[in-house]
């Protein structure tokens, strides 16, 4: 069954909003509406979703600020930017910060989600990596929907930080993890007392791999952190 592509949707516009939100729904893809883009930065840190819309002219937060401030937590999640301004500095200074793609005021509901799929077929695989929730390595299967990591047929509940960390781990498999995409991913910050809190959290992942010799939980120096499968 394919994953749902769930939108965050930022637009102060108050009768513009709720009618991009209800076509969106109608047309399967579940949005949540945000009046503003500090809501919706904050909305964005408590949830999971798999694709943007914002507008640029918002109170509190403009888009082009709560773009660059999503991609220090995301850089894959796709970004169309809605605007009145059709200004070609504009457009330039969208895409410097991280837009996929660029509407212009007025425009059709139809445009916006032809849009919307274009921009997922060109980010290939990413809604369906995305979706990915089991991971098997070694002779461990991880599944993360649950938060267990099975062993010989024995089950072991994580926390929900530490089932983050192991996805993003094994997401980047016999790749290094960089430290900060992590912290700014899970903590939503790369302060020294979330760094410190993570490290904690992986010497625990890494006890609980040392069932299997062939999988090695490994620091690489000032970089990051490497699960390798050999």
């Amino acid at each position: 069954m394919k994953k749902e592509t769930r939108v965050l949707l930022a637009e102060d516009d108050k009768n513009l909003g709720n009618i991009l939100k209800t076509y969106l729904e109608a047309k399967g893809y579940p949005t949540v509406l945000c009046a503003d883009g500090k809501i919706a930065y904050e909305t964005f840190k408590r949830d999971n979703f798999d694709f943007c819309v914002f507008d640029i002219m918002m109170p509190e937060m403009d888009g082009f600020t709560l773009a660059k401030k999503i991609r220090k937590i995301d850089k894959d999640i796709p970004i169309l930017f809605l605007t009145a301004k059709a200004m070609q500095e504009d457009r330039i200074h969208g895409f410097e910060v991280g837009a996929d793609d660029y509407l212009t005021k007025p425009f059709s509901m139809e445009e916006l989600v032809l849009r919307i799929k274009a921009i997922i077929r060109r980010s290939g695989s990413l809604i369906d990596e995305k979706s990915k929730s089991v991971f098997k390595f070694g002779e461990y299967t991880f599944e993360y929907n649950r938060q267990l990591l099975i062993f010989d047929k024995k089950e072991l509940k994580l926390t929900s930080k530490e089932a983050e960390l192991l996805k993003l781990l094994c997401e980047n498999m016999n790749n290094v993890l960089d430290r900060t995409v992590a912290l700014n991913k899970i903590w939503f910050d790369d302060s020294y007392f979330n760094a410190r809190s993570m490290d904690v959290y992986i010497t625990k992942i890494r006890k609980y791999l040392k069932e299997d010799p062939t999988v090695e939980l490994i620091n690489v120096h000032g970089v990051g952190f490497k699960l390798v499968v050999s």
